[in-house]
């Protein structure tokens, strides 16, 4: 029971961890000091999908379920949802690459954002310290 929890609890941080690494740049809205925290992050998960590597949360998470007596996913609401999300069946190298892409497109326009943001908030700073107007 323990070990499944920990397990669930795993995947539930495997996905908070990969919306944070796609959306995690908004915060730079709120505290530009995080996007030193979320580039790193953006740029792991790009590296996973295009070199094909698994991610280190996936055999802990395996580990775990296999300590906890499970050697398959049963029907809860973490593995009915969650799973499927992380681990997408017949996941090939093209998907992952393309995943990796849709990372980097994704991070782009979230920055490209934050920068257009940051300019106007800029520009209307500097008309209200105009002291013309």
């Amino acid at each position: 029971m323990l070990y499944r929890l920990l397990a669930d609890l795993v995947v539930v941080a495997h996905l908070v961890f990969i919306v944070y690494a796609l959306f995690g740049g908004l915060l730079g809205l709120w505290r530009k000091w995080s996007l030193w925290v979320h580039l790193p992050t953006a740029a792991w998960i790009a590296v996973i999908e295009f070199q094909g590597w698994i991610c280190p949360l996936t055999p802990l998470e395996n580990m775990l379920r296999s300590a906890g007596g499970a050697s398959a996913y049963e029907a809860g609401f973490v593995e009915h949802y969650l799973i499927p999300v992380l681990y997408p069946p017949g996941l090939t190298r093209t998907m992952q690459v393309m995943l990796g892409g849709v990372a980097i497109a994704v991070n782009v326009a979230v920055y490209l954002f934050v920068l257009h943001r940051w300019k106007r908030r800029g520009a209307s700073d500097a008309r209200a310290d105009d002291p013309r107007s």
